[in-house]
């Protein structure tokens, strides 16, 4: 089923949780909106699965307006941050629950419902735990039953708000690889919300960013990591360094650093902010005739296969965060207190106007 948005706006009394916000979600796709507390993601969640109803604007599934439709004409399966299981009832009675209490004309038989849910256990690899109850299961199976739950009445949408953000690191890593592979078989189109970035980046297809009810960026993961559209996109996505100063004809003046930004030849003595990330950055030992921003360095974190440097510009004090691989730094012999050229191997510039 393919989902278009057109136009969504909400307001909760005086906040904006929507603005005129449009998207289109291909059918088969697993797309995530992605972005801080309370950008509008969960809202948008909601009001596509008709939980929520928009002050303006229209949900169009399969080219047909579903505003008017309930939420139960909709055939969304939706999964919540803490599972919502019904206590009182099995594992295998939690995903058997949409069956039946579908009407009696569209219920499947006994034999149906069984062969059915069994055949859901199986998927999620927890056939073993059929006859369990939720207390006994751990979060992430928890969350596995959930799914398995939404995936019973065969929605042509699934929607999850932060399906892992209640488990702990470990867990949700293999989660997400789960779901990965359980979308590659199922291929029903899903939508799930987090503001983890590493979540978005890793299971998505596509990701929407969110910030304050505006989308900001729509594009393929490597997308907008890589080329982030605004300076929020750049900020949220990862680490970023810094550099305020001004752009006049490609060159970036920032402190004592001249850094060059062809992409802004055109500019004369305009306020920016160049954007660097920790990987783009190169460390040359100190020399008198070297090129580059003058720092030094404070401290090394050089476990596992990446070094981790915090160092401090000898012009204005600000801190520069560079990730380097762990040998490059080895050879390098750096100790703390070292004096280094820092080179950005790419800038990113964003004027005054756009920041």
């Amino acid at each position: 089923m393919s989902i278009e948005v057109r136009n969504i706006g909400k307001r909760f009394g005086d906040f904006v949780a929507l603005d005129n916000v449009s998207l289109d979600f291909p059918t088969g796709e697993l797309t995530a909106l992605l972005g801080p507390s309370g950008c509008g993601k969960t809202t948008l969640l909601r009001v596509i699965a008709g939980l929520e109803q928009p002050d303006r604007g229209q949900v169009i599934l399969d080219g047909e307006d579903a505003s008017v439709r309930h939420v139960r004409e909709r055939q969304v399966g939706f999964v919540f941050q803490h599972y919502a299981l019904f206590k009182h009832l099995s594992v295998f009675e939690n995903i058997a629950f949409g069956l039946r209490v579908k009407p009696r004309h569209l219920r499947p038989s006994e034999k149906e419902i069984r062969e059915k849910v069994m055949q859901l256990l199986s998927l999620v690899q927890l056939d073993w735990l059929a006859d369990r109850y939720p207390s006994q299961l751990s979060g992430g199976q928890r969350q596995r039953i959930a799914l398995a739950r939404a995936l019973a009445v065969e929605p042509r949408v699934l929607l999850l708000d932060e399906p892992f953000g209640a488990l702990d690191a470990k867990v949700r890593k293999e989660l997400r690889r789960w779901l990965r592979r359980l979308h590659d078989e199922l291929h029903v189109t899903s939508i799930f919300v987090t503001h983890d970035q590493e979540e978005a980046l890793e299971v998505a297809d596509r990701v929407v960013l969110m910030n304050r009810g505006k989308v900001e960026q729509v594009g393929a993961p490597d997308e907008v990591y890589n080329h982030p559209a605004t300076p929020f996109v750049y900020g949220f996505l990862g680490n970023v360094n810094l550099f305020h100063g001004r752009v006049h004809e490609g060159v970036l003046a920032a402190g004592d650093a001249s850094l060059p930004v062809p992409d802004h030849s055109h500019a004369r003595d305009a306020a920016g902010v160049g954007y660097v990330r920790p990987h783009e950055l190169d460390i040359v030992p100190y020399t008198p005739d070297g090129e580059g921003i003058l720092a030094e360095l404070k401290r090394a974190h050089a476990i596992g296969p990446l070094a981790q440097l915090e160092l401090e510009r000898s012009d204005d004090g600000s801190l520069i965060e560079a990730v380097l691989p762990t040998e490059q730094f080895a050879k390098l012999n750096l100790k703390p207190g070292a004096t280094v050229h820092v080179k950005p191997k790419r800038v990113r510039v964003f004027l005054d106007e756009a920041v």
